[in-house]
C-alpha cells in the first residue's frame, strides 16, 4: 500500500474501503461485505491516520455496507480496545452511520455497549453524526 492519506481499497467481492482525513475527522467507509482481512486493514489505516494527523474523531459510514456476521462484529470490538489503550492519552469520539437496526446492533457490540460517552450510533443521519464529532 502507498503512504497517501487517501486509500480506496476493492477486493474481487466489489466491496469498496476509503479512508481518509475530512477536515479534523477521519472518515472511514465500507461499502459491500466485508472479511476480517478488510477489518484489519480498516483498523491500521484509521490508527495510522490518528496517529498521523493527531485528529481525535472518526466517522465510520456503514450505510451501504452489508450485514456482517457476530463474529466480525467481537473482532472490531477488540480492536476498538487495542485502539483506546494505544490513544488512552487522548479521548476519541467514534460515530457510526448505520441504515438499520440490524447494523446499530453489531456497532453496539463492535464498539461496547457502556461507551457511549466514546461512541455514538446515527440511523442515516450524516449531518447529526458530523454535528455530534464536532461538539
Amino acid at each position: 500500500m502507498s503512504g497517501t492519506s487517501s486509500q480506496l481499497i476493492q477486493n474481487m467481492q466489489n466491496t469498496q474501503l476509503w479512508i481518509e482525513p475530512v477536515g479534523k475527522i477521519i472518515v472511514a467507509r465500507l461499502r459491500g461485505e466485508y472479511s476480517e482481512e478488510l477489518l484489519m486493514e480498516l483498523h491500521e489505516r484509521v490508527v495510522q491516520l490518528l496517529q498521523d494527523t493527531g485528529h481525535t474523531c472518526v466517522l465510520y459510514d456503514g450505510l451501504e455496507m452489508e450485514s456482517p456476521d457476530v463474529e466480525l462484529a467481537l473482532v472490531q470490538a477488540q480492536l476498538d480496545r487495542q485502539t483506546k489503550q494505544l490513544f488512552s492519552d487522548r479521548p476519541l469520539r467514534k460515530a457510526i452511520l448505520v441504515p438499520n437496526t440490524r447494523l446499530a446492533y453489531l456497532a453496539r457490540i463492535a464498539f461496547g455497549q457502556f461507551g457511549e460517552g466514546e461512541y455514538r450510533v446515527f440511523y442515516n443521519d450524516l449531518t447529526q453524526a458530523l454535528r455530534w464529532l464536532e461538539e
